[in-house]
């Protein structure tokens, strides 16, 4: 069993569970409190049947990188002159 549950959605999912297994056990609905004692088991091991059928995963968020990386305006006036980083901007 492979995690595809990440850190926030973990958390997200633990805290709902908790609140709907508590609101199921004070209104006595069976529904809920079987739905929330999976969603906190899914928090807690960190793998959802559901997103494993529809193959999507929360473990990771790409980030996409840029190498070529433009000089801010403040950067490139402090390199043409060492005084100017303590100018007001």
């Amino acid at each position: 069993m492979q995690k595809n549950v990440g850190d926030f959605d973990a958390f997200i999912r633990i805290w709902g569970g908790l609140l709907m297994l508590g609101l199921g056990i004070t209104r006595d609905s069976a529904p809920l409190m079987v739905f929330g004692a999976g969603k906190v088991a899914e928090g807690i091991t960190r793998f959802c049947p559901m997103l494993y059928v529809l193959g999507i995963s929360t473990t990771e968020i790409p980030v996409k990188k840029t190498t070529n990386r433009v000089p801010l305006v403040r950067e490139v006036r402090r390199s043409k002159n060492p005084q100017a980083q303590y100018e007001n901007y």
